[in-house]
């Protein structure tokens, strides 16, 4: 288990199977979350994203984190209580397809989701199930994603996901099929004029059928070196700890 600090005095524990890459820290950026707003976050892993919203006080309201792994909740339950953030963020150890169960009502405002990115059968074979799940279709896609963020949203709440570039039709349709609206595309590129790998989509559900495509997400210059944008996203991971 490794001990990663991400700024401003607080650290998240990882380990082989539950880590967390730069693809959950755009996403927390893009989710753009507001202080009275009531969050949930799907997948949660190592639980990277929660604790950045945690980090930066981007809500007054308790967190909600959803993870099906067992060991990845304990790992995360060290975390909250190493950072005495249990009281801040309720970890549920739950299959997402079933979140009816908890909630039977809408109750959140924003739902994030860094999903599996890859169909059940890819992914190198040697893979431990730990991260096979959280890297292939094992337990979840984005649709049956959708489906469970549409069934504890509240209308005209947003659902935030990253995704690979190539799947982005798969999310549309996902979120579609499940009353909730593509409104905000990003896309993101490594370097001017490179190819998107990933793509940044926010739905709302109940919206109007009206999509706003943001400038791409530059990560690097042409020389390689950090982009303005990159070091705006990862500024508080490079703060000093008081």
């Amino acid at each position: 288990m490794k001990k990663e600090d991400i700024g401003k005095n607080v650290f998240v524990y990882t380990d082989g199977d539950h880590s967390f890459t730069t693809d959950a820290i755009l996403l927390a950026d893009f989710a753009n979350v507001r202080k009275r707003e009531k969050l949930c976050d799907f997948g949660a892993g190592c639980g990277i994203i929660p604790m950045i919203f945690a980090r930066d006080e981007a809500t007054n309201e308790e967190i909600t984190a959803v993870e099906i792994q067992e060991d990845a909740c304990e790992i995360f339950k060290k975390t909250l209580a190493e950072n005495h953030l249990e009281e801040r963020i309720k970890i549920l150890n739950f299959d997402l397809k079933n979140i009816r169960e908890i909630f039977p009502s809408p109750t959140f405002d924003v739902v994030t989701m860094n999903p599996p990115y890859f169909e059940k059968d890819s992914g190198k074979q040697s893979e431990t199930p730990g991260r096979k799940i959280a890297r292939c279709e094992v337990m979840c896609d984005v649709f049956s994603a959708a489906k469970s963020a549409s069934d504890v949203l509240k209308f005209s709440g947003r659902f935030v996901v990253c995704h690979r570039a190539e799947r982005l039709c798969d999310v549309f349709e996902a979120m579609r099929r499940n009353g909730i609206e593509p409104k905000r595309l990003r896309h993101v590129i490594n370097f001017p004029g490179s190819a998107p790998y990933l793509a940044l989509v926010e739905g709302r559900k109940g919206g109007k059928n009206k999509l706003t495509t943001e400038p791409p997400l530059v990560l690097y210059n042409g020389d390689k070196t950090p982009s303005e944008e990159y070091l705006r996203i990862y500024s508080p991971f490079f703060e000093k700890d008081e």
